[in-house]
């Protein structure tokens, strides 16, 4: 059948509120154009992340009732630790409250000033771990998944030779883990394909470099390779997954993704001394190694999850839904990161806003008019969240799994496509305020040419 449906039946409902957009004007003016500062209430389709921001099942609420809140040897971990390791297949594995957490703790543990970490695309909490700990974060997606209209069935693959040429260029010393990141966020939303994990594994394995995944979104990536690779077709997710995950030697994982909870995260590895180090660590600003900064109920909500989201049906749905939004708004000529990814769509920025220069944020730009015209909060991937290591300026419309209906979906184009029709009157933004790391989260803008006093002035007036 041509429509999508959701595999699912609705059993609890929460309300929107409806804004005009001389409102939306004045909470955009207090927010200081920046998107993360609004109040949700002011929002009324939230695609600024997928991450937390999902819907839990039945299953996983029937788990959280037996939730274990003992400080130590909870049996709620037990049943994390065991649906964890089912599936990625590490003997170490460490809770922690959500992904940034363990990329602290591996990052703490592994690099040191000077250290260089390869990855196919650092996210920005990736990336910011790397550099807050003296190392330097770099970027070595393939070709293809550097131009945004390009079709490739795995744009978000590591260029192998770019790996071997650094290794050889900067000594294997300097190079204390590669990771690959499942699928690549930065990058659109990409997969990589299982002959790429195998390829990086094999020159990690040739040096003696640990490989490590951040496998926020695995079960979408396991999905794209059994759809796009040849020799996948018939096997499941899972199994995927699984192997997958023996290319490697351990993981970070945002279980706010594909762990479909609304908190967690995990550390994994094969290694037991570096195991003790992180738990060391882990004790003196997370928590004990049973709960990790969760509760019990957490730890159960995630051991269900985790599996729920490498159920086929599911998948299914997730990516032609996903789909059905980026190849409805390019049928219509907007610029999108092409194939469509499996979390989120990315419209080009740059492509769609070709008046406005790098240097004054067309992706925030962007965002915010579709804020403006339909109350759609989106984010920003480009030069306000990486700064000069951007190579495109993206907007992000990451949907939550489980929330939203196809209705929904065909509001979400209506919206986009009105924007479209009336791109050339968007302008740009300067900063006025920005933080020495992760500087999208609570950076301050106002619109170009606009003085200073006159933004304060608007500002002032749209908060009383």
């Amino acid at each position: 059948m041509r429509t999508i449906i959701e595999p699912f039946r609705i059993k609890s409902v929460e309300p929107i509120r409806w804004t005009t957009r001389a409102q939306r004007e004045q909470f955009l003016q207090a927010a200081n154009y920046n998107l993360f500062l609004l109040p949700a209430d002011d929002v009324l389709i939230d695609l600024l992340t997928d991450s937390g921001t999902g819907a839990m099942s039945t299953h996983q609420w029937a788990a959280i009732m037996e939730g274990d809140e003992s400080y130590a040897g909870s049996h709620s971990f037990d049943q994390f630790r065991d649906s964890i390791e089912d599936i990625f297949g590490y003997k170490n594995v460490i809770p922690t409250h959500q992904g940034r957490a363990a990329e602290r703790i591996l990052f703490s543990c592994m690099c040191k000033k000077g250290d260089l970490v390869p990855n196919n695309t650092h996210f920005d909490t990736t990336r910011a771990n790397v550099e807050f700990v003296g190392a330097e974060a770099v970027d070595l997606v393939i070709e293809e998944g550097r131009h945004p209209s390009v079709h490739h069935p795995f744009k978000g693959n590591m260029d192998v030779a770019a790996l071997e040429n650094l290794i050889a260029k900067v000594g294997r010393d300097r190079i204390p883990l590669v990771m690959l990141t499942v699928t690549n966020n930065s990058g659109g939303g990409q997969p990589v394909s299982m002959k790429n994990v195998k390829a990086v594994s094999s020159v990690c394995r040739e040096h003696d470099i640990p490989l490590y995944f951040d496998a926020c979104r695995f079960a979408e990536n396991s999905y794209f390779i059994k759809l796009r690779e040849p020799g996948y077709a018939n096997k499941s997710p899972k199994e995927i997954a699984q192997e997958m995950f023996c290319y490697g030697d351990g993981c970070t994982m945002s279980a706010k993704k594909d762990g479909m909870a609304n908190i967690g995260g995990f550390l994994c590895t094969n290694d037991d001394i570096l195991a003790q180090q992180e738990k060391n660590l882990l004790i003196l600003t997370e928590g004990y190694p049973t709960y990790g900064g969760l509760a019990g109920r957490d730890l159960e909500a995630i051991a269900v999850g985790v599996q729920e989201a490498l159920h086929e049906d599911y998948l299914q749905y997730r990516i032609a839904s996903t789909a059905y939004l980026g190849n409805h708004i390019s049928d219509h000529g907007v610029p999108i990161v092409q194939p469509p990814g499996g979390h989120a769509i990315y419209i080009d920025a740059r492509a769609f806003l070709p008046h406005i220069a790098p240097g004054h944020f067309p992706a925030v730009a962007l965002a915010n008019e579709l804020y403006l015209e339909g109350g759609i909060r989106s984010v920003e991937i480009g030069t306000l969240m990486f700064g000069p290591q951007a190579r495109m300026d993206l907007v992000r419309l990451a949907i939550p799994r489980r929330v939203y209906t196809q209705s929904h979906i065909d509001y979400v184009v209506e919206v986009i496509l009105e924007v479209w029709r009336n791109r050339e009157k968007i302008q740009g933004l300067q900063l006025t305020y920005e933080a020495p790391f992760l500087r999208h989260f609570t950076a301050r803008l106002k619109p170009e040419g606009m003085s200073g006093d006159a933004a304060g002035q608007i500002v002032a007036a749209a908060r009383s």
